[in-house]
């Protein structure tokens, strides 16, 4: 482990609730929850100062993925639809598409949809049939574009996936987006998206990364890698950064040097907190010793270790950035909200 990923570096906690359900990042200073059965909008603030009270609840069957939209709508992928609900609980549109295949699970969507910052454009993948025979045979999923306000297809194209898991992510601009979508015995793929006039334009990508986000001001991404065991020697945990204007890889960062044991350490997440900052989230196996959560803070921009996270609280390894520098990590039920120390400015330098 080297000497930087050593250098402890406390998080300040500013506050902490009891909370069930998956809490995300909504526009307009709010909060989703997903429960099982429904999803909560709440005013930031409110909720995480300890106020019960929410904007509205949508009812939803589990297992759809939803994204909240500026005004209040959720557009939700379920198993055999997109669909639109306004803040009355009402469908507003919906987009029938083949079932998704199936998982240990049953038919379940890979990701939510992927909403553009402006609210007016959304993302999905949705599963695609090979045509003209009975059997339920899947090919490439197919990127649809949508209109937000009605559900309109703009654009539409096939990817190099069948997916049973999707992360994806708008330039903060608009211009461009990054979609990653996991298939089985072939990990993660990456691509720079581009929605233009004559349709939606792959201007490159990357293999076996997933997207963590875009560097605002630049037109940077971040991507992870983790060891999957899928070939031979080729098991690799990396933190990188590529330009998905030239489709160049820019920065890498190998996480071994951050395990104690690289042949059992885990990295399970990263997320982008600000344009300054990486957090890298994972499990360590320290030999004669339990397992340990671990977060590590990284420079942005060279992906280069500044120190450990040292918590008074105890964290797991699920980790949610609220776009401005603070970010929430649970316990059980206990949600705790927290922020890098005063003394670390911008660059990441005390």
């Amino acid at each position: 482990m080297t000497s930087a990923a050593q250098r402890p570096i406390d998080a300040t906690l500013l506050g902490g609730v009891r909370a069930r359900g998956s809490v995300h990042p909504a526009s307009g200073e709010r909060l989703g929850v997903r429960h099982e059965d429904r999803i909560e909008l709440h005013d930031r603030t409110a909720f995480l100062a300890g106020d019960p009270s929410l904007l509205h609840s949508l009812a939803l069957p589990c297992p759809a993925r939803a994204t909240p939209l500026p005004d209040g709508t959720v557009v939700a992928a379920e198993d055999t639809q997109i669909r639109a609900l306004g803040a009355d609980g009402r469908t507003r549109w919906a987009l029938p598409h083949p079932v998704w295949h199936h998982s240990s699970r049953g038919p379940r969507p890979p990701g939510a949809p992927v909403v553009s910052p402006d609210g007016r454009l959304v993302c999905a993948v949705v599963p695609t049939l090979k045509p003209d025979i009975e059997e339920h045979v899947y090919v490439r999923d197919t990127l649809l574009l949508l209109d937000a306000a009605t559900g309109a297809v703009l654009a539409e194209r096939p990817v190099g996936s069948i997916a049973s898991g999707m992360t994806g992510t708008w330039h903060p601009d608009g211009h461009l987006m990054a979609l990653s979508c996991w298939t089985a015995w072939a990990s993660w793929t990456t691509w720079w998206v581009e929605p233009r006039h004559d349709g939606l334009h792959i201007r490159g990508g990357v293999g076996m990364h997933e997207v963590v986000g875009f560097l605002p001001g630049t037109t940077r991404a971040l991507t992870l890698r983790r060891a999957e065991h899928i070939a031979v020697n080729d098991d690799r945990d990396e933190l990188a950064a590529h330009d998905a204007a030239s489709d160049e890889q820019i920065a890498l960062f190998d996480l071994s040097a951050l395990a104690a044991d690289p042949e059992n350490d885990e990295f399970t997440a990263a997320c982008l907190l600000d344009d300054a900052h990486v957090l890298v989230a994972g499990r360590i196996f320290p030999r004669g010793r339990p397992p340990a959560t671990r977060h590590w803070l990284c420079d942005a921009r060279t992906l280069a270790p500044l120190g450990r996270l040292r918590y008074p609280r105890r964290v797991g390894t699920a980790v949610t950035p609220l776009g401005d520098g603070t970010w929430l990590t649970r316990h059980g039920d206990e949600l705790h909200h927290w922020a890098l120390p005063p003394t670390l400015g911008p660059a990441g330098r005390a």
